[in-house]
């Protein structure tokens, strides 16, 4: 039915931030009567009777990140859009202060090398830091309560600019990582009364690519089988959404199989709401991705594309395409009143839920402020997270260095960086470590010299880094690449180290001196040169490393800490970007591709996912093995009270791990499956199980407890339904296979999920 009033745009918003922050006053402003304001009553209720009161053009109004809210209600301006990717960070809704209090966060390493330490402990620690410290921001009127964090697309392809926000590339991995850092984050599972901020997990679903030669995110269509998109591009927003249960989430800028996703029924409503059971009071975004649907995936004209994000579940557009297309959206019958009501109330229910509208008096998160910001354990928390995540992948013993080492030249691009070590989507941190200063307060006499940039070819600093090399007892590489080469709207084309670094590098090690190459990065390279050439003498990856990034990197080269941090990526051959596109999707080997990550990849890789050495040795046995046989029906039954049948328990196993070297060190069991059980072909193995051991002592024993569930050993059909398949099953410890075991599932295949279909054609 054609509405007789039409609907005039309001919106005088600013395009920039929202300054500071207030709350509703409940006790003597124009709400105080409303239902909004009163406690005893649930989140919904409370947001409807708010919302009811709103003329069509402040709903309107209000559906945009920048939210003006109603001022003739009392009902404060609202910065929807804050970010805390790895500590609050720069965003249109956090505002540093120039100096004294709120000028600095603390700055903890990127995802990628968090995911490296596979600590689930340290990043519901490192979670709970960033809430607190992001709560404390707002009490001071200088951040939002919603964070625009985690980023938990797979890392599937080595080109991607945006993979080092994420935690690697296995999706039982990045599901765990994301799991705890929202609890974290949110000061529990779905807590109650009040949630300590509000996280939300992006990119909802498929993206992994920036701009691939031409190929741009804002237009690419993401064609993925619903096995891939069950099995691999979709566990980890499973666990945030449904497990975690987060409190909001972003639509990607991509379509997945011909619909945007910020207009894709079957992902926002069939999947996200109703398999996942995303509640009602919890809100969905875009990134002004609403916009793209029109321009350029050219799906609809402007205010069918608003009008289909609405209706689709998109509750708030981060960018001005809903206040300027929704009114003409609204004359034309193309979206409802009742489709705004709907999508503010989502987001006023999670204002509620945050304490947005009660008094400060009940509220212990209003207590928070300056002196919660980077405490001493947060400051030793990530030195420790950074530690923890840097991965030995060569060492001829040069490591760690001999105490006979006095003087280091210290030669790169990375040798004297600071706000490098952040990578991107950081604030400003208390302090930064370069790995100049993480060296000279370990008490070395330091030769600093550049050498060559990240991207040069430029030669004229070879002589000094060589003559510094000359004069030294050891010479320490630090190089790689940076967000000058890996970003968001910057992928690359090849893996490969650029400009001369490896020239020079080539130059160094002729001196003699032992040598030591410390990569960084997010994105792998391609280390075969490295690795096969004994005159480099070690290689270590430190991602980035965050505020502690200098000294953590030194610490792990002279011993004072052991490394036993692995690669949460596969570190494929250079040649790999020529065997598959960025564009292509299926995960599974084909007569083009020779697939994608190390489930699947047929090739041998540099360095596979999972690696990593150690200062010292070890000894393993089971503690409790698997048995010989399980009976799938058995196990079926008793999985009837879980939550979830794919979360039942399978087993808890357990393996000792003995030190048998000299020097204390962590340890990571990581656990694989592998078998030739449910429909070719056959994955070459999945992660099922891990666990970091700390501070193992030189003679002692650390035992480690793996969990494993039936949807860890499950496999999805064509479809996307999982199943519990009868078999030979096969667990591994380790990359190199320190301990195996073998059992048998009996009986018939059992259904532990039923996967939505797509009905919706574009």
């Amino acid at each position: 039915m054609r509405l007789s009033k039409r609907v005039a745009l309001v919106f005088a918003l600013a395009a920039g931030s929202v300054t500071g922050y207030s709350f509703p006053d409940c006790e003597g402003g124009p709400l105080a009567s409303n239902a909004v304001c009163n406690t005893a009553l649930d989140p919904i209720t409370r947001a409807t009777s708010l919302v009811e009161l709103f003329t069509v053009p402040e709903l309107i109004n209000n559906t945009v990140s920048t939210s003006p809210g109603v001022p003739r209600l009392g009902l404060p301006a609202y910065q929807w859009w804050s970010e805390a990717l790895h500590g609050v960070a720069d965003s249109p809704g956090v505002n540093f202060s120039t100096s004294g209090e709120f000028s600095y966060a603390t700055s903890f390493p990127q995802p990628i090398l968090m995911g490296a330490a596979f600590d689930d402990e340290l990043i519901e620690s490192v979670g709970s830091i960033v809430g607190i410290e992001g709560r404390a921001f707002n009490n001071y009127g200088r951040a939002g309560l919603d964070f625009w964090t985690p980023n938990i697309n797979p890392f599937k392809d080595p080109r991607w600019g945006r993979g080092q926000e994420t935690p690697g590339e296995d999706p039982y991995h990045l599901a765990q990582y994301v799991y705890n850092l929202v609890v974290g984050l949110q000061g529990g599972l779905d807590p109650e009364p009040y949630y300590q901020v509000i996280s939300t997990c992006k990119h909802f679903a498929g993206y992994d690519l920036e701009d691939w030669y031409g190929t741009v995110r804002y237009g690419f269509n993401a064609v993925i089988t619903s096995q891939d998109l069950a099995e691999y591009y979709l566990p980890s927003f499973q666990s945030c959404y449904r497990d975690a249960k987060v409190g909001a989430a972003m639509c990607s800028y991509n379509a997945v199989n011909g619909i945007p996703s910020c207009a894709n029924t079957y992902l926002l409503q069939d999947i996200l709401r109703d398999f996942y059971g995303f509640a009602q009071d919890r809100w969905l975004h875009s990134s002004d991705a609403v916009e793209n649907i029109y321009s350029p995936h050219n799906y609809a004209i402007p205010q069918q594309a608003v009008a289909d994000a609405l209706k689709a579940g998109t509750d708030i557009d981060c960018g001005s395409f809903y206040a300027e297309w929704l009114p003409t959206a609204y004359n034309e019958s193309l979206i409802t009143e009742t489709d705004l009501r709907t999508a503010l109330v989502r987001q006023y229910a999670s204002l509620v839920r945050l304490g947005y509208f009660d008094p400060e008096d009940q509220q212990p998160y209003r207590t928070y402020n300056w002196s919660n910001i980077n405490t001493p354990p947060a400051q030793q928390l990530a030195y420790q997270a950074a530690v923890e995540g840097i991965v030995l992948l060569k060492n001829d013993g040069t490591l760690p260095l001999s105490s006979s080492i006095n003087n280091i030249a210290l030669i790169g691009p990375w040798a004297n960086a600071t706000a490098q070590m952040q990578g991107n989507y950081f604030g400003v941190a208390p302090y930064l470590i370069s790995p100049v200063m993480g060296a000279m307060g370990d008490g070395y006499n330091i030769t600093y010299v550049l050498g060559t940039n990240i991207t040069s070819n430029d030669t004229s600093g070879f002589a000094a880094a060589v003559a510094a090399a000359k004069e030294a007892d050891a010479v320490i590489y630090a190089g790689g690449i940076d967000t000058t080469v890996e970003a968001e709207a910057l992928d690359r084309y090849t893996i490969t180290w650029p400009g001369n670094q490896l020239d020079l590098i080539a130059e160094l090690q002729v001196i003699g001196k032992p040598l030591v190459v410390v990569q960084f990065g997010g994105g792998q390279l391609d280390d075969s040169v490295l690795k096969g050439n004994a005159s480099v003498n070690a290689l270590v990856w430190a991602g980035y490393p965050g505020q502690s990034g200098g000294k953590a990197v030194f610490d792990i080269l002279n011993g004072k800490v052991a490394p036993a941090g692995r690669l949460p990526i596969t570190q494929y051959p250079a040649n790999y970007v020529n065997e598959i596109p960025m564009t292509d999707m299926n995960l599974r080997p084909n007569s083009t591709s020779p697939g994608r990550t190390y489930i699947w990849y047929t090739d041998m890789p540099v360095y596979e996912f999972g690696y990593g050495e150690h200062y010292t040795t070890f000894s393993y046995k089971w503690v409790q093995a698997p048995a010989t046989s399980y009976s799938i029906q058995a196990l079926v039954d008793g999985g009837q009270y879980a939550a979830y049948l794919d979360v039942a328990p399978f087993a808890t196993l357990a393996v000792s791990v003995m030190n048998t070297g000299n020097r204390t060190s962590d340890y990571v069991s990581l656990l694989f499956a592998s078998g030739t059980y449910g429909n070719a072909p056959y994955p070459n193995k999945v992660l099922v199980s891990y666990a970091r051991s700390h501070s193992i002592a030189p003679g002692t024993t650390a035992t480690a407890e793996l969990p494993i569930t039936l949807g860890n050993l499950a496999r999805a059909d064509t479809n996307g339904n999982f199943w519990l398949y009868p078999g030979t099953y096969e667990l591994v410890l380790d990359t190199n296979g320190v301990l195996t075991s073998k059992f048998e599932l009996t009986g018939n295949a059992s259904q532990l999920t039923s996967f939505p279909q797509n009905t919706i054609t574009s």
